[in-house]
């Protein structure tokens, strides 16, 4: 590969998710101090794998379209933008591509040095000098977000994910590519080690025999990886372009506003071109894209219906709770849309109510096959 390359279908689907991600994380941190209990917080963005700021047609890699947002972000005024307060680094390995990315940069912002924000652009291996280059700015005891969107490889030691979900306010995306999972026996075991934590934690997803299995046993291996390192909340999901390779990935934050903020951004991403986001969960249902939730029929998505089903299968429960663990356990659904699944599926004779009067959230459900039984 050189300097620049194509933008595939699935990583121009993957920068809307972060662009609308990042729409909301930037004044959720930036605007005010009651949220997060700091006053006037540092904030710091890491892109990891930042690449050479442009791709081969012209369109703007994730360093250029990160620093543009920011800049023109309609709250922009109310954030108390300085060089003090927010840092932006973007580490690049490859020499040529970490020349061609500063040149992009200072081309389309001028002297990084007189920016309204600190832009650090250095040339290093991610899993090497992450921490390294946190420790160099005071980053710690602010919010970090971690972005390790390597697409061809996941090799970042656990113990970095570990430090910033220590942090407080901190959250980070990894990224698997398209090909890792069939190119998983290349790697070395020692980085494998690294990456999940012991020998032990991964050798079992490395024994998954089945082709269409794989992709969900080692994400959900690198889930629970996420969360001994400290992050309450994990999601992990399959992007699905309309053409060309889905991508596959894990973010793991300490907030269910965290999580709210992702799935609000999914639910935004433009469905014109075709993209969806696919629970690992589910296996019967087939992403439709981020169409409404109710068709003009009144149906819900076959993807919602199976996972309500997957957590009444394991007793009745209330619609509040079946709307937290949709939450906090699927890929892309709210709580709102645990009380609208079940008014559907009660409709259709999938869920009995246990408890009297109106079907609310505190209303008490269970599946029929539990009530015959």
């Amino acid at each position: 590969m050189g300097v620049l390359w194509k933008l595939e279908p699935a990583t121009a689907a993957k920068h809307r998710l972060y662009q609308r991600y990042l729409d909301a994380w930037w004044p959720i941190l930036l605007q005010t101090s009651q949220s997060t209990g700091y006053s006037r917080p540092r904030v710091t963005l890491l892109d990891a794998f930042a690449g050479p700021g442009r791709y081969e047609d012209g369109e703007p890699g994730s360093p250029v379209f990160i620093l543009d947002r920011l800049l023109g972000h309609h709250a922009v005024d109310r954030m108390h933008l300085s060089p003090r307060r927010v840092h932006l680094i973007f580490i690049e390995k490859d020499r040529a591509r970490h020349e061609h990315l500063v040149a992009e940069l200072v081309s389309r912002f001028g002297p990084l040095k007189d920016l309204p924000v600190r832009v650090e652009v250095r040339r290093g291996e991610a899993g090497r000098d992450s921490l390294a280059v946190l420790d160099g700015l005071g980053a710690w005891g602010h919010p970090i977000l971690g972005i390790f969107d390597s697409w061809g490889s996941v090799n970042v030691p656990l113990q970095v994910m570990s430090r910033i979900a220590r942090n407080r306010s901190s959250e980070v995306i990894t990224t698997f590519g398209p090909n890792w999972f069939s190119r998983r026996e290349e790697l070395n075991a020692d980085i494998l080690d690294a990456v999940f934590g012991g020998r032990g934690f991964w050798t079992a997803a490395a024994d998954e025999l089945r082709p269409d299995e794989k992709w969900r046993v080692w994400l959900r291996t690198y889930r629970d990886a996420l969360r001994r390192a400290g992050f309450g909340y994990q999601l992990q999901f399959e992007l699905v372009p309309r053409t060309g390779q889905p991508l596959y990935l894990v973010f793991g934050t300490g907030s269910t506003a965290g999580l709210k903020a992702m799935k609000d951004a999914m639910w935004k991403v433009d469905d014109l071109d075709g993209e969806s986001f696919r629970d690992l969960r589910t296996r019967g249902a087939k992403p439709d894209g981020q169409l409404d939730l109710f068709q003009a029929a009144g149906l819900i998505d076959d993807e919602l219906a199976e996972l309500v089903t997957q957590r009444l299968s394991a007793g009745a429960t209330t619609v509040e709770a079946i709307g937290e663990w949709l939450l906090t356990e699927s890929a892309r659904w709210m709580p709102k849309h645990a009380l609208k699944a079940a008014r559907q599926m009660r409709q259709d004779g999938v869920i009995a109510v246990q408890s009297p009067g109106k079907l609310t959230t505190k209303s008490q459900i269970s599946l029929q096959a539990q009530v015959r039984a």
